[in-house]
C-alpha cells in the first residue's frame, strides 16, 4: 500500500463514528423556513435520533433559526459551536457564514470558502461526511430550495447504505432541490415535509 493510501485508510478508521443512534442531515435554501418548521413541529420527543439542519444563509446576517425553530418543537434546538458532540433527541443547526463537516461523533465547522467563483454546496458536504462518518446510520433529506445542491449527498449516503429523503415538489415553495435529487434517481422517499419523521421512526 502506498503511503498517501494508508494515510486515506488510517483517516477512514480514525473518522468512522461509534454513536449508535441514526444522525437525520436536513438541507434547504429559498422556502426552506416553512419546509423546517413543518418537519421539526412532527419529531418525536424521544425518537433517539440526532437532526442536523443546513440551509443556505446570508454570511453577513446571524441566523435567527434557532429562535424561530425553538418555538415549534419541544425538542432541544442548538445552535452549532465548534466540535460539538452530536447526541440523540437534539436538532443542531449551522450558524450563518460556516460551513459545516461531520466527524467521529462531533460537528466541526470551518469558515465559508471567500472565493466568489466557487460554488457553495454546504448541504453536499455535509451529506457527504455524514454518509463517511455514520454510514449506514446516516439519514439524509432535501427540502425546498433553488438549484441541487444536495443531490451529490443524497448520493453519498445512497451509496453508504443509508436512507435518503426528497420533499414531494407540490408542498415545496422552490422546487429545484428536491426535483434535482429524485431526476439523479438517490431518492428513496418523496414526501412533504410533515410526514417524513414518522417515516424514518418506520424504517
Amino acid at each position: 500500500m502506498n503511503p498517501l493510501s494508508m494515510k486515506k485508510a488510517d483517516h477512514k478508521s480514525k473518522a468512522l463514528s461509534s454513536n449508535a443512534f441514526p444522525v437525520v442531515g436536513i438541507g434547504a435554501s429559498a422556502g426552506g423556513l416553512d419546509a423546517f418548521k413543518k418537519l421539526l413541529k412532527a419529531i418525536p420527543e424521544n425518537s433517539g435520533m440526532a437532526y442536523v439542519l443546513v440551509q443556505h444563509l446570508d454570511p453577513h446576517h446571524e441566523s435567527l433559526l434557532p429562535e424561530l425553530l425553538q418555538k415549534v418543537t419541544s425538542v432541544p434546538v442548538v445552535e452549532i459551536s465548534d466540535d460539538i458532540k452530536v447526541e440523540p433527541d437534539h436538532i443542531y443547526i449551522i450558524p450563518s457564514n460556516k460551513i459545516l463537516l461531520a466527524n467521529d461523533g462531533v460537528l466541526q465547522l470551518s469558515p465559508r470558502p471567500a472565493k466568489k467563483n466557487e460554488r457553495y454546496l454546504p448541504i453536499d458536504l455535509f451529506f457527504k461526511s455524514l454518509a463517511e462518518i455514520h454510514q449506514d446510520q446516516a439519514i439524509g433529506v432535501v427540502l425546498s430550495g433553488a438549484a441541487s445542491d444536495g443531490t451529490q449527498g443524497l448520493k453519498a449516503i445512497k451509496d453508504s447504505g443509508g436512507v435518503t429523503f426528497a420533499q414531494d415538489e407540490a408542498s415545496a415553495a422552490y422546487e429545484s432541490m428536491p426535483h434535482s435529487a429524485v431526476m439523479a434517481g438517490v431518492v428513496d422517499y418523496i414526501l412533504p415535509p410533515e410526514k417524513i419523521p414518522q417515516k424514518i421512526m418506520e424504517i
